[in-house]
């Protein structure tokens, strides 16, 4: 198959999902919409497209997670200069019908829970518990070692469950419990 058919293809079948799992980086449509239509762009043109859908889409979510993170120093740097720019933003909108359906409920808690998050902490949150994907393979995919990734994942769960109300203190099943018996006197 052609690289042209294989983005068509996979932009009609998985195009959604795709939006669906950077918006939950972004927690903003358009941003997660360019987020895709980038890495999009950076897979497809370079000197050796994918070849298979399921190459393509691995690739294109990986490329997701690096632009992520990437833009993320430019995003705090305009933080930082945009009152000097004249014409005021305009409000961000989620589109005509809200988020994609992918969020619903308590779903869209966990995102606004997320977006508190810092890049490396929701993308190490997102790939381990959403996309279900060991520690090893996150820490390969981030190019991070499995310590860093740990301390992310630690990080961001102690933020998540103290943003949605759980015990601060409460252990994770990934923390080990001090079994060591303890002296009394």
């Amino acid at each position: 198959m052609a690289w042209d058919g294989v983005l068509d293809e996979l932009v009609r079948d998985r195009g959604r999902a795709l939006v669906g799992h950077a918006y939950l980086l972004t927690g903003d449509l358009r941003e997660a919409e360019d987020l895709v239509q980038d890495a999009l762009v950076k897979v497809f043109s370079g000197r050796r497209p994918a070849a298979e859908v399921e190459s393509a889409e691995a690739y294109v979510r990986r490329a997701i997670h690096t632009l992520y993170i990437d833009g993320f120093r430019r995003r705090r740097h305009w933080a930082t200069i945009r009152h000097l720019h004249a014409a005021p933003d305009a409000s961000p909108s989620d589109g005509p019908d809200g988020p994609p359906d992918l969020l619903v409920g308590n779903r869209l808690l966990l995102a606004q829970a997320l977006a508190g998050l810092s890049p490396r902490e929701r993308t190490c949150v997102v790939l381990h518990h959403v996309e279900d994907l060991p520690v090893d393979e996150v820490a390969a995919v981030l190019s991070l070692s499995t310590g860093a990734v740990k301390r992310y994942l630690s990080d961001g769960r102690r933020s998540l469950r103290e943003r949605l109300g759980g015990p601060a203190d409460a252990p994770t099943p990934d923390e080990r419990l001090d079994l060591t018996p303890r002296r009394t006197r």
